[in-house]
């Protein structure tokens, strides 16, 4: 089943779950298609049926970022882990919103106080559909991983900064990253 709105179902599997997946890709046939995994805890958010945002990382890589820049598409995808089969994919367009954007506070507050916050990704939606999952196996979650964001509370900004200058500047594809580095 697909439509552009998330219904009350839908949304509460996709609260419960502890990751999620992100796929994007540059235009054209030559680019890298990229697909990251998330889940730093309280880092996605459904901010209305139509809308959903993430709080973005910092990390080795920018293709979602620079992706989004050139082309905005993008999609998201939830799988349950559990007893109960389920796959969601979240299909829209996405904007970056990074902290020189005057509205990053405001979208920023919405996620828990976690240092190592680059950007935040929004995203309307254009397609939500479920499938049936029956092929994903059965896994126990057994906690979250802090590293992430202990490492970067041991970095401090000023390391942050640096590295994110030095790897986030432009992606794989010699796309622009990080509007602010550029």
């Amino acid at each position: 089943m697909s439509d552009s709105t998330l219904s009350p179902t839908q949304k509460q599997f996709i609260e419960s779950q502890k990751m999620f997946f992100v796929a994007t890709a540059p235009s054209g046939s030559d680019g890298h298609i990229n697909l990251s995994p998330k889940g730093v805890e309280g880092s996605f958010i459904v901010v209305d049926d139509r809308t959903v945002a993430y709080l973005d990382y910092w990390g080795s890589g920018i293709e979602t970022v620079a992706h989004l820049r050139e082309n905005g598409r993008i999609c998201i995808m939830f799988c349950s882990y559990g007893e109960e089969p389920n796959i969601i994919r979240l299909h829209g367009q996405g904007s970056v919103i990074e902290p020189n954007n005057p509205a990053f506070p405001e979208w920023r507050s919405r996620f828990p106080d976690l240092p190592g916050a680059r950007t935040v990704i929004c995203i309307e939606l254009t397609r939500v559909c479920d499938s049936c999952g029956f092929g994903v196996p059965i896994y126990d979650f057994v906690s979250h991983r802090t590293k992430l964001t202990d490492c970067a509370a041991d970095w401090g900004p000023e390391r942050l900064e640096q590295y994110t200058r030095e790897k986030n500047s432009y992606s794989i594809d010699d796309l622009p990253g990080i509007d602010s580095l550029t």
